[in-house]
C-alpha cells in the first residue's frame, strides 16, 4: 500500500500528544466549541463516531475550523461508502471498531489514515497488510496490557498500538509500560450533554497525565 500523504502530519500529531478524542454523541451545533477547547488543550487527533447525530456535518465543521496540524475524521466506520464520503469532506482519519480489510483498503486507496480495531494477532497482521496506519486495541478493558505486550513481540517493529476502552488519566501507566503508543479517549473525555468548559477541564487532566507519564522513566 502507498503511504498516505497525511502520514507526516499523523506522525507529528502522535509525537505532540498521542491521544485521540472520541466524541461519540457530539451534535453539529456544539462541535466547533468542543473542538476548539480540545485543540487548545493540545489535542491534534479528533474523531466523531458515525453513530452520533449528523456526524458528517460535525466532521465538516471541525475540519474547516481547525488548523492543518489537527487531523479530523470519523469513528465507527463500517462501510466503504462512508470512507468515500469522508474523503470528499477532506477528512483524514478513519477509525473502526473492527478490522474489515475491505474498509481498511478503501481508506488506504483514498489516502486516508485508517486505525482499525483489533483484538488478536490475526486481525492485527491482516489490518497492517490492508494498509492500516495504526492499530486500535479494542476493547482495552478486555484486551489488557499483557496482551498488548505479547502482540508487540510479534508485530513489525514500529507498529503503533492504541488502546481504546475505559482509558482514564489514572489507567494509562500499565499500557504504556507494555508499549502502547497512545490512547483513544471516549466517555472519560467527552459525553453527550457536557459543556465545552467541562470538556476542556477533562482534556487538560488527560494532557497533564500524559505528560507526567511520558516523563516518568
Amino acid at each position: 500500500m502507498t503511504e498516505s500523504s497525511h502520514a507526516p502530519r499523523f506522525d507529528a500529531a502522535l509525537a505532540s500528544l498521542p491521544l485521540i478524542a472520541i466524541l461519540r454523541g457530539l451534535r453539529p451545533e456544539e462541535s466547533e466549541a468542543v473542538a476548539s477547547v480540545l485543540y487548545e488543550a493540545g489535542f491534534r487527533l479528533i474523531e466523531v463516531p458515525l453513530n452520533s447525530p449528523e456526524p458528517f456535518d460535525s466532521i465538516a465543521r471541525v475540519r474547516r475550523l481547525l488548523p492543518p496540524d489537527a487531523l479530523v475524521g470519523a469513528g465507527t466506520v463500517t462501510r466503504v461508502a462512508e470512507v468515500e464520503r469522508l474523503a470528499a469532506l477532506g477528512a483524514e482519519l478513519v477509525v473502526m471498531p473492527h478490522a474489515d480489510t475491505a474498509v481498511i483498503g478503501a481508506a488506504a486507496r483514498a489516502g486516508l489514515l485508517c486505525t482499525p480495531g483489533i483484538a488478536t494477532p490475526t486481525e492485527a497482521f491482516a489490518a497492517l497488510a490492508a494498509g492500516a496506519a495504526a492499530l486500535k486495541l479494542f476493547p482495552a478493558e478486555l484486551v489488557g496490557p499483557p496482551v498488548l505486550k505479547a502482540m508487540r513481540a510479534v508485530l513489525p517493529r514500529g507498529t503503533r498500538l492504541l488502546p481504546v476502552g475505559g482509558i482514564t488519566p489514572t489507567t494509562m501507566r500499565p499500557f504504556l509500560a507494555a508499549g502502547a503508543a497512545g490512547f483513544g479517549l471516549g466517555s472519560a473525555l467527552y459525553a453527550p450533554g457536557m459543556t465545552a468548559a467541562e470538556v476542556a477541564e477533562r482534556a487538560r487532566a488527560f494532557t497533564a497525565a500524559w505528560r507526567q507519564e511520558a516523563a516518568t522513566p
